[in-house]
């Protein structure tokens, strides 16, 4: 057994201009956990993001969303974890992910940034890879060159159906997570799929 979940972040750009795209996916995740379970997120402008409390199956769990760009992310991260006093080990972000088709989420310690942007500076800050990371699929378009456009863009009807039912496979699995049976998660969540 590892070390519980204390915190879960949601990646993506603040501003209605981003919610509804692919790079939002992560932020869409903690969104509906928050509503599933009836919490509101509030300001708290020295932590540069917004949060809430929430409880799954009796453990309290902190949920977190950078206001910042998602290139900039590590810092509001790293100011919410300090503040809070939660350690790398205990933090899950869920992010967008392109080697994954929509439709598949996947639980992750450590390892690179594949890329990310909002990853490479979240490792920046912390110090560290070995946070969790919950990789919501969201495609390639095929071209690296195509890539910003494509996650900065909306994913299709289709696909939208897709992404939120993985994410939903994913909250699912969350309250195993803040036990510290990852290892559970990961299996649960690998074989539902």
């Amino acid at each position: 057994m590892s070390t519980g979940i204390q915190l879960i972040v949601g990646l993506g750009n603040p501003g209605s201009d981003y919610a509804k795209t692919r790079h939002n996916v992560g932020t869409w995740l903690v969104e509906m956990l928050a509503s599933d379970v009836g919490h509101a997120f509030r300001h708290e402008s020295k932590l540069m993001g917004q949060s809430c409390l929430i409880a799954l199956d009796h453990r309290p769990c902190r949920l977190f969303i950078p206001e910042t760009f998602m290139n900039d992310s590590g810092r509001a991260v790293q100011a919410f974890a300090h503040f809070y006093r939660i350690e790398p080990e205990a933090i899950m972000v869920a992010h967008d992910e392109l080697d994954l088709a929509p439709g598949t989420i996947r639980i992750k310690k450590g390892g690179g940034h594949g890329g990310h942007n909002g990853l490479r500076d979240i490792i920046e800050h912390l110090g560290t890879p070995d946070f969790y990371r919950l990789r919501i699929g969201i495609g390639h378009p095929g071209q690296k060159d195509q890539v910003t456009p494509f996650v900065l863009g909306r994913p299709s009807a289709i696909e939208e159906e897709a992404i939120l039912s993985a994410i939903s496979k994913g909250i699912a699995v969350l309250p195993r997570t803040l036990t510290g049976d990852i290892a559970g998660a990961m299996q649960q969540l690998h074989t539902d799929q």
